[in-house]
């Protein structure tokens, strides 16, 4: 029987436990016995977290009360049976869980970390409900950790928590870049325009969930002033279309689907695709801590973002890329403007951006830190 103390991470889904805390799991492995609680299903593989076990438990996205009343009583008693000495969570609704749970089943150390706010552009009484949410669970946590330095601001001048009661690991981010996996290929960089049919394009690529919030209608006006004038831009679409928003591309006299924006869809290989392009372009409304924006500095691409607290430090503007402010596209067709016209500014912003993540951003120094963390809880 293993003599190492027990720690559970609580997720909706293991994809994000394998998308975020993998080497988190690889590395705390060596000091505690750890645990997976998650929405598992059969096909559902986790030989690639080096787990002492897991408990499938529905952790619905959608509020749903009867079921999110069983999914606590289940976290509550396999918290109770394992006697875990620390239970750690991210996102809204698993936080709520593991926190009331946690509480209940009296488990030493409870963890929360934020990584955004669904309340950040509400208004009204959702606002203050789900900012009472947040802070209910702070309330019942233990300890705090934020994953960027501006986001953990913003949240002590909400009043979500006091100044000094969250930590952030390294310089920010959840696990940090993988360098070996984003790593800058001249070669692949050839490959992939050919096979985009890419030739003397200044390609602009998003990459990420299309929807409203993440500024995709802003980047469509952007883009429909800025091939008037630049015949050559293309715009490279990345991610789910989880709003349709396809069908409003009719709406922009200038873009013409398949040719001037080439929809891609979802890809699980963001690090070669990311290469065929010149920008990288995220004019989201609000973001946690944007992981893209680094991901895209790291295989030496200039980046464009909005001016939101959750990007602050992904980017240095004016060196790694350009800010421009938030819903307004006359702000990104500016930037996307400057970018095109000058491509030893490209190039340049690319290789500072490469310099930035390597400095403070890469996977290794984040989980070490994640390790001296866990290691120095009492």
């Amino acid at each position: 029987m293993s003599n190492k103390k027990k720690i559970c991470f609580v997720v909706a889904q293991p994809g994000t436990a394998k998308s975020f805390f993998k080497d988190h799991i690889d590395r705390l492995s060596e000091l505690f016995d750890v645990y997976l609680v998650a929405n598992i299903k059969d096909n559902d593989d986790l030989s690639s977290l080096k787990l002492k076990g897991s408990k499938s438990i529905p952790i619905e996205r959608k509020p749903s009360l009867l079921t999110d009343l069983k999914s606590l009583y289940l976290i509550y008693r396999y918290f109770r049976k394992e006697k875990f000495f620390c239970v750690h969570s991210m996102a809204s609704k698993p936080s709520l869980l593991m926190a009331i749970a946690g509480f209940a089943a009296r488990v030493p150390h409870r963890i929360r970390i934020f990584t955004g706010q669904l309340w950040c552009n509400m208004t009204g009484w959702k606002r203050l409900f789900f900012k009472t949410i947040d802070k209910l669970t702070v309330a019942l946590n233990t300890e705090l950790m934020v994953d960027g330095f501006p986001q953990m601001q913003y949240l002590e001048e909400q009043g979500i928590f006091k100044k000094g009661a969250a930590k952030v690991m390294a310089h920010g981010s959840i696990c940090g870049v993988d360098t070996q996996r984003f790593i800058y290929s001249e070669n692949t960089r050839t490959i992939e325009r050919e096979k985009l049919n890419f030739e003397n394009n200044v390609v602009y690529i998003f990459l990420g969930r299309m929807k409203r919030e993440k500024g995709i209608y802003e980047l469509f006006s952007a883009m429909n002033k800025l091939v008037q004038e630049c015949h050559n831009a293309v715009l490279l679409l990345v991610g789910s279309d989880e709003e349709n928003t396809r069908e409003y591309l009719k709406n922009y006299s200038n873009l013409l689907d398949g040719k001037n924006v080439i929809y891609y869809g979802y890809s699980n290989t963001p690090q070669t695709l990311l290469q065929s392009a010149d920008v990288f372009v995220m004019p989201s409304y609000r973001e946690g801590f944007g992981m893209s924006v680094l991901e895209a500095s790291c295989v030496h691409l200039p980046v464009i973002c909005t001016d939101i607290y959750g990007m602050r430090d992904t980017m240095i503007d004016n060196v790694t890329g350009i800010r421009c402010k938030v819903m307004d596209s006359d702000s990104l067709y500016d930037a996307m403007k400057t970018l095109y016209d000058n491509k030893e500014l490209r190039i340049e912003m690319g290789k500072k951006g490469y310099e930035y993540v390597q400095k403070y951003f890469t996977k290794e120094q984040v989980t070490e830190a994640w390790f001296e963390y866990y290691k120095n809880l009492k």
